[in-house]
């Protein structure tokens, strides 16, 4: 299969069939992440205890690439700590830029490194971000 193909079937299975979609009971963090620009909006929940992400989910409404980007993500985290969360967060960040990551960043990245093509659409990079900004609010 081509790596577009997969590319836009992971994206759209994220973004029709998120497994993380929906409000958390008692989350320990929400924070919302709006991106103006094009009315993405969601809001983010993560249960953390003793410097480990336990769980999260999200709720909120934009286009394919955010909501499947902070699924995505939410995939990753989960059952990571805090400082290990920021540490990709960081890297999917440079990858979203075009900066070049070391074969161990990308591996950190798992499925999240198939966005990597957006750092050629720069009005998606606010998109695709959106969550891990948030994220990054989040836990700093």
């Amino acid at each position: 299969m081509e790596l577009k193909q997969l590319y836009r079937e992971i994206v759209n299975d994220h973004n029709l069939t998120p497994s993380h979609r929906g409000k958390m009971e008692n989350p320990d963090i929400v924070l919302q992440g709006v991106n103006p620009s094009c009315g993405d909006n969601i809001y983010l929940y993560l249960k953390v205890k003793d410097g480990m992400i336990e769980d999260g989910t999200f709720t909120g409404v934009g286009c394919a690439i955010s909501q499947a980007s902070v699924d995505m993500m939410l995939d990753n985290i989960i059952g990571k700590s805090e400082d290990k969360a920021l540490e990709i967060a960081e890297n999917f960040m440079k990858m979203i830029k075009g900066e070049s990551l070391n074969e161990n960043e990308v591996d950190d990245l798992e499925e999240c490194a198939l966005l990597s093509d957006i750092s050629h659409m720069p009005a998606r990079v606010k998109c695709a971000v959106l969550g891990w900004r948030t994220l990054e609010e989040m836990l700093k």
